[in-house]
């Protein structure tokens, strides 16, 4: 099945990143959705960049270390030590987000023994089949998240929920379900107000978009009935990790009665408790401004825990290509 067609455009592989010639274009979100511009990678030191500052995040990070694969080949042919710092670069850019290094891990191995004749077609060759690859475990996720959903339910999402999350409204409409998402607008970066309620619009899907401390407020007043959300990382023990806000609502859904599910394109048990995983921080400042506009004084002091740990006790299941834990 050709996903494309289910998909908000910003979720299409030519728009998050493509190759052209020997530069990389990235999809900048950042932007979205008043403007779509994509930003220029020469190299594997801006795709590293871009993934850092946040150009792109959750599954645009893994299309731009692939895709920064495709540039490398082109641009140094097969050079080993190079790919190591590549690979070493682009999985350390965000850390917290494992899904960038498995990929590398997994595919480093197999650049390297390819022949130096026709390397860079190769690399393309392996890349597109990994998408592909992806592709098929966005639609695998899609088919268990969408049995979640029932006809009338109220579904509270957080941050940007990606691919599977869409695939699965798709599903669920295809089958003559009925739904109302409320996407939270996930604070500094907006990604709720910039990223899923314009796809939730674009894609004709019923939806609110509300302030993050909202969330109580909406489901005391019962239009939630399950909460669906992405992961940057889940173990098979039912921890989750994903963008700070995340726990709040779990811990309002489950005091409701409401269940909580993450969907996980791998599970990461190298560390199969989470509870003392170091969180990532960003830049206080970046707290301090919205839009890029100060919204408070110089000398106030902020915090930005940029992720929260969701413990076993309020997830209700972990939505993977094998099933539901």
């Amino acid at each position: 099945m050709n996903i494309a067609q289910l998909l908000p455009s910003c979720l299409r592989h030519e728009n998050i990143a493509r190759v052209e010639d020997k530069v990389l274009l990235v999809g900048n979100r950042q932007l979205l959705p008043f403007c779509r511009k994509e930003h220029v990678c020469r190299c594997a030191e801006d795709s590293a960049e871009a993934i850092r500052s946040m150009i792109t995040q959750g599954g645009g990070q893994l299309e731009t270390a692939l895709q920064t694969l495709v540039l490398e080949a082109r641009l140094h042919g097969r050079d080993p030590q190079r790919l190591e710092a590549v690979c070493t670069m682009l999985s350390q850019a965000r850390k917290t987000n494992s899904a960038v290094k498995r990929e590398l891990d997994f595919l480093r191995p197999v650049i390297l023994s390819l022949p130096e004749k026709g390397f860079a077609c190769s690399v393309e060759e392996i890349v597109q089949a990994r998408l592909e690859h992806y592709d098929r475990i966005y639609l695998s996720l899609a088919e268990r998240g969408s049995r979640l959903i029932n006809d009338g339910d109220g579904i509270l999402t957080t941050c940007f929920p990606e691919h599977s999350f869409f695939l699965s409204l798709a599903l669920a409409r295809r089958d003559g379900r009925k739904f109302t998402v409320y996407s939270q607008e996930t604070r500094p970066y907006l990604q709720g107000a910039h990223l899923t309620a314009p796809s939730l619009a674009e894609m004709g899907y019923d939806h609110y978009l509300i302030c993050d401390n909202m969330t109580a407020s909406v489901v005391r007043e019962k239009r939630v009935s399950i909460y669906l959300t992405a992961s940057d990382r889940a173990t098979g023990k039912r921890w989750v990790i994903n963008k700070v806000g995340t726990l709040q609502s779990a811990i309002v859904c489950r005091a409701s009665g409401i269940g909580y599910y993450a969907f996980s394109m791998g599970l990461d048990d190298s560390i199969p408790v989470l509870d003392s995983f170091p969180v990532e921080y960003r830049s206080a400042e970046e707290v301090k401004k919205c839009q890029n506009q100060d919204i408070t004084g110089k000398d106030v002091r902020a915090l930005y825990p940029a992720f929260d740990i969701i413990s076993p006790e309020y997830v209700t299941g972990i939505i993977t290509s094998e099933g539901v834990i």
